[in-house]
């Protein structure tokens, strides 16, 4: 990656080695699983890279950042808009290296009605532990107030929870059918706990993810009240 910003303090390159993407199935094509063929869907989702490694340079208003021995994370959306309301997390900053989450819930609309979709991934040296609408998992929790995010998803066998304290972000611009003009808050010094259970209650991986990108936006009482 190289940015040269014609008329912003910010110049350098990036190189990204040893990419571990989603895997991908003729079934299950990405992290939206079958719903990536489903061609009328407001937005599309992909994870490029859970976690690889960054090296090179930047210049950030005359002061020289290097990334060598950094570690990143690369995903990706395309379509028309994002969802009516959504939350959104994401991390690889913990303790026990080769550890990545990411995390979201939105409402999602459907033939002319909507319905509460999650997807949540936690990655850890080349395993992945993904709780999704499509594949049988659950919400169990989905709270969302002034201060706090609170997610927990389940299946058959395990129990991810996740919680964020919400802080003050910086603004994009989002999608709307035919414009960039939607202004959506996030956060990149956000903490989340992370807690990855059986389903005795028997921990295992307890941990906090820091430098974790944060999104919360839109309709949040009506998703919060769809998922109970």
């Amino acid at each position: 990656m190289t940015l040269d910003l014609p008329k912003g303090p910010l110049q350098g390159s990036l190189s990204f080695s040893s990419l571990n993407p989603w895997p991908v199935s003729l079934t299950s094509p990405g992290i939206m699983g079958w719903y990536a063929y489903v061609p009328f869907m407001e937005c599309y989702h992909g994870v490029v890279s859970f976690h690889h490694t960054l090296a090179g340079t930047l210049e950030v208003e005359g002061r020289s950042a290097s990334f060598d021995g950094g570690v990143g994370y690369l995903e990706k959306d395309w379509g028309r808009a994002f969802p009516a309301g959504y939350v959104w997390m994401q991390t690889n900053h913990f303790t026990t290296p080769q550890t990545s989450l990411v995390a979201s819930a939105a409402i999602i609309p459907w033939l002319g009605t909507s319905f509460p979709g999650f997807i949540a991934g936690f990655w850890q040296r080349g395993v992945l532990h993904r709780f999704a609408t499509y594949s049988g998992a659950r919400i169990e929790r989905l709270q969302v107030d002034d201060t706090h995010v609170h997610m927990t998803f389940a299946d058959a066998r395990l129990r991810l929870e996740v919680s964020s304290e919400r802080r003050g972000g910086g603004l994009l611009h989002a999608p709307v059918r035919t414009e960039m003009h939607k202004r959506v808050e996030e956060s990149l010094d956000a903490e989340v706990q992370v807690r990855l259970s059986d389903v005795g209650g028997r921990t295992l991986f307890e941990e906090v993810g820091r430098t974790a990108g944060l999104e919360v936006h839109g309709e949040l009482d009506r998703l919060t009240a769809m998922a109970k």
